[in-house]
């Protein structure tokens, strides 16, 4: 089954560890998934969006250790 939950910066911050600021940037430039949905000039994005963005996006794993 396909997860349908509309995530926005701050669910997408929280899953990634970062700050929602830092995820505004990466929207702002370009490294971001469109969004799936804009309500009143919010972008949101299915969570299954989110996890393919992860799944295939440059990671620092040094930063990980």
């Amino acid at each position: 089954m396909t997860d349908r939950r509309l995530w926005s910066y701050k669910d997408i911050a929280a899953h990634i560890r970062v700050q929602p600021d830092t995820v505004r940037s990466y929207r702002k430039h370009g490294l971001l998934p469109p969004p799936d949905r804009v309500e009143s000039g919010k972008p949101y994005w299915y969570a299954e969006t989110i996890h393919t963005w992860v799944a295939n996006r440059p990671s620092n794993r040094s930063r990980r250790d």
